[in-house]
């Protein structure tokens, strides 16, 4: 039996926003959600990613402006919802904030509404974006996202989901 499936991704990216979407029903499996910041944003192709959304039978992306934005502080934030069992309920709230409401999640108030959504205390993300241990624990990307690591296999990019899920038994 392969290990858990790691799913890495940055809120700030609407493929991960659709990989997220569908990464535990095709994986047939909860993978550990591992926020990783993505240091070098490649350019988006947003027609490709409304196709992708319409594919998936998701809205239409409402793009936020202005996009890219600097996902750091949301993705400060699910580091800390990690750490208090709410990474997958937290990244899913932000992204859709992001992606199907057209929130800038570097504007503290709507990474506040993502962190309502699951609960965690605004007082609290807020100390959190603050604090040294959250701050060292949120990893850089030195590759593509959205990616699944399974065992030592990394699989990155929009079909990173399903060419993991090849490695996994059904």
């Amino acid at each position: 039996m392969p290990q858990q499936p790691e799913f890495l991704y940055d809120v700030g990216s609407p493929w991960c926003w659709l990989a997220g979407e569908r990464v535990s029903h095709t994986l047939g499996v909860v993978p550990v959600w591992q926020p990783v910041l993505e240091t070098q944003r490649v350019p988006v192709d947003r027609a490709a990613v409304e196709r992708a959304a319409l594919d998936q039978g998701l809205p239409a992306p409402r793009w936020p402006e202005p996009f890219p934005f600097d996902s750091r502080p949301a993705m400060l934030a699910a580091t800390f919802a990690k750490q208090t069992g709410r990474a997958v309920a937290f990244s899913l709230a932000a992204m859709r904030q992001a992606f199907a409401a057209g929130r800038d999640l570097s504007v503290t108030d709507n990474v506040l509404i993502a962190a309502a959504a699951c609960e965690l205390h605004p007082r609290a993300v807020l100390k959190a974006l603050e604090t040294r241990s959250v701050i060292d624990a949120l990893r850089e990307s030195g590759h593509e996202l959205p990616a699944v690591r399974v065992g030592d296999a990394l699989f990155t990019g929009s079909h990173a989901v399903e060419e993991a899920a090849a490695l996994l038994p059904h």
